[in-house]
């Protein structure tokens, strides 16, 4: 494995579409879709216990980022009989703020095989530890590998 190139981005906490917890209303996946998911990854090879099961989003706006080159990619995962196969992609990051750092991985769902909830490309979806003092509008800084994911200004 090629040693990751750090990038350091700041962000903002913002508000997402609060599906991938299940704290959406209307939502059709109550639990949520990364506590429906993360048995299908599992599977597939990459363990999400041990984090959250929902996703930070962080606006790096105005700037946006391109996923390049992922460490894993899962095509035509069946995790849902609601829509067709969906494929998915993943980066380590880090997430700092208030002198911690956590790790995480970067949560990609590929908007060709998505259905709906699309983000815009200035949003990092972030799969993290559970992080007691985040709320919206909170500044953090997200180290992205630079040779899996590109930050364009």
């Amino acid at each position: 494995m090629i040693e990751p190139s750090w990038t350091r981005t700041k962000g903002t906490i913002v508000e997402g579409h609060k599906v991938a917890s299940g704290q959406g209303l209307g939502s059709p996946y109550p639990q949520g879709t990364i506590e429906t998911q993360t048995p299908f990854f599992k599977k597939l090879g990459l363990d999400l216990s041990g984090f959250f099961r929902g996703t930070l989003n962080i606006s790096i706006g105005p700037k946006t980022f391109k996923v390049v080159k992922p460490e894993i990619t899962f095509r035509g995962v069946e995790w849902t009989s609601l829509h067709p196969p969906e494929d998915f992609s993943f980066s380590r990051c880090r997430i700092l703020n208030d002198g911690h750092r956590y790790e995480g991985w970067i949560y990609y769902p590929h908007p060709e095989t998505k259905k709906r909830h699309f983000q815009k490309n200035s949003i990092i979806e972030v799969i993290a530890p559970f992080m007691p003092q985040i709320k919206y509008g909170l500044e953090v800084e997200i180290e992205t590998n630079s040779l899996e994911m590109a930050i364009i200004e």
